[in-house]
């Protein structure tokens, strides 16, 4: 009789396991999204909702002044936006312009450059650690700190670095803030000195987590340094390479404190970023609809350009 008594509670017993399974899987695939939960909660009330309301937003003549009267244009502030000859059509796509110039200055270097100072770092040597400091420093600084030392350093009359080309028997009276191309090179400068750490550190991680092994046979096969770098340490990074490069891009399309505080757009508004624009046209004139509609399409732009950079990136990593 104890027999078939303990086959039965067995039984009933794997019955319940059986049961209890499901529930036990989904309690488990619960738990990342109760981790997930703060991150969504902020992400959905700071960026997801205020996007939806911009969207509304960019749908009226959007005035501070007047909150009683908001007429409804519809797509009108964007159409004006592609429109010769209305308020906002030369001035935005002249902003337009200045943005794309300084990301096209600036992305080149800030992939290249960083790489170029990680791979140095890499190597072991009596004060690798200090150096890497120094590096990095310049990036716990705020942008109104870098635009203000920088402003001073580049001061046609008085800065020092005219003081030194002076010194030098050079040319000591540039307007590095005020003609043309030299805002460019002061924006950009600034901007990599900066921000050089960061991408540094990035492509540092990506270094360290190449296997050594593959750096050894290549040693042992008589591979140089360029032949080991193309073949082992540039596959290695590609993953790294198409993170810097799409980070840096959306930065650079994004610039507002650098032209701000050195040069204030200025030579007549050749340095003026798309969000200094938006932010004259939006808080300056109370004019938030067309400030919001620039905004989506600049947003739009960018979200084209990272597409087309991802593709074109990881498309040479598959073909390869």
């Amino acid at each position: 009789m104890t027999a078939p008594t303990t086959r039965v509670g067995q039984t009933r017993g794997a019955a319940g396991s059986e049961k209890g399974a499901p529930r036990g899987r989904r309690g488990r695939a619960a738990v990342p999204w109760l981790f997930l939960a703060p991150y969504l909660c902020f992400f959905g009330l700071f960026v997801l909702a205020p996007a939806v309301y911009g969207i509304y937003v960019s749908l009226f003549d959007w005035d501070f002044s007047f909150p009683s009267y908001r007429p409804f244009v519809g797509l009108g502030n964007y159409v004006d936006l592609f429109t010769p000859g209305t308020l906002d059509y030369a001035s935005f796509w002249r902003s337009m312009r200045a943005t794309g110039l300084f990301t096209l200055f600036t992305v080149p270097l800030m992939v290249t450059v960083p790489l170029a100072v990680a791979l140095l770092v890499d190597k072991p040597f009596r004060g690798r650690t200090v150096l890497r400091a120094a590096f990095f420093a310049p990036y716990v600084l705020g942008v109104a700190v870098v635009g203000v030392l920088w402003k001073f350093v580049l001061d046609t009359q008085h800065g020092i670095l005219n003081r030194i080309l002076g010194g030098l028997g050079l040319r000591d009276d540039i307007p590095w803030l005020q003609q043309e191309p030299w805002v460019w090179v002061s924006l950009v400068g600034a901007t990599l000195w900066w921000t050089l750490g960061f991408n540094a550190i990035i492509y540092l991680a990506g270094l360290q987590s190449i296997p050594r092994d593959q750096y050894e046979a290549a040693a042992l096969d008589g591979a140089g340094r360029w032949r080991t770098f193309r073949s082992i340490t540039l596959p290695g990074l590609r993953p790294v390479v198409v993170f810097v490069v799409m980070i840096t891009v959306l930065a650079s399309a994004n610039v507002f404190g650098q032209p701000y505080v050195m040069t204030d757009g200025d030579p007549n508004g050749a340095t003026r970023s798309a969000i200094m624009y938006m932010s004259d046209v939006g808080l300056g004139e109370s004019r938030m609809g067309s400030a919001t509609a620039m905004s989506y399409v600049l947003a739009l732009l960018l979200v084209v350009v990272s597409i087309l950079n991802f593709r074109f990136l990881v498309g040479k990593e598959d073909q390869s």
